[in-house]
């Protein structure tokens, strides 16, 4: 039987954001068991965690991190670095099926010679929400962001390179995947309060995994 769900996901198409960004509708969803099980697998090392930010407020989402070097925030600030603070260890390393498709991605944006050095993982549960921000602790601000949805649908916020400017309001569902660089590369970006829900996959949760070149 072909679900409504199925029916809405296959009607969905690729949709342009702006000059440098777009949108891939469901291109993940081919792997997607494979992606979540690696994501499980990197967690068992490095466990997700609320990290705090350098006002001591908590993160709604929780996060961790694979790759050469990982995003971390506490009260000295938002910066990389290679080990993980609660263990002291390396990061794991990016799992091959991830850095496949991350540079598949970013070759279909036009993004040829993108290669990752961090890929964050988030979670997101009910309530969970990720205010607009720009991504600017890399150094390489050339290379582009390739960003990856499993699970819980939620609506992506993308706008201008002002918090203020108007703002484009997107639904991500499971398999989606957002590519954005070149002008828009600094383009304020977010994500609202992730709605209540449930999916076969990940139960009450999103997870999210974003690919960054950081030098």
């Amino acid at each position: 039987m072909i679900m409504k769900e199925d029916l809405f996901e296959n009607q969905r198409k690729d949709m342009i954001l702006g000059q440098g960004a777009i949108l891939f509708a469901g291109l993940a969803k081919k792997i997607d068991k494979s992606l979540l099980s690696s994501v499980q697998e990197i967690t068992q090392l490095a466990p997700f965690r609320h990290m705090k930010t350098s006002g001591g407020f908590d993160l709604s989402v929780a996060m961790t991190n694979c790759g050469l070097l990982g995003w971390v925030t506490d009260e000295a600030g938002y910066r990389y670095q290679s080990f993980d603070p609660l263990s002291g260890l390396v990061w794991p390393k990016i799992p091959p099926l991830f850095l496949e498709l991350a540079l598949e991605a970013a070759e279909r944006a036009g993004y040829s010679s993108f290669v990752p050095s961090a890929c964050l993982i988030n979670r997101y549960v009910p309530g969970a929400k990720m205010s607009l921000h720009q991504d600017k602790d890399e150094d390489d601000l050339d290379s582009p962001i390739v960003s990856v949805s499993l699970g819980l649908p939620a609506t992506f916020q993308f706008g201008g390179f002002n918090r203020t400017d108007p703002l484009q309001k997107l639904l991500l569902i499971h398999g989606d995947v957002v590519v954005w660089g070149g002008k828009l590369r600094l383009a304020y970006h977010g994500i609202l309060p992730l709605k209540s829900g449930h999916h076969h996959l990940t139960g009450s949760t999103r997870i999210n995994l974003t690919f960054r070149k950081v030098f």
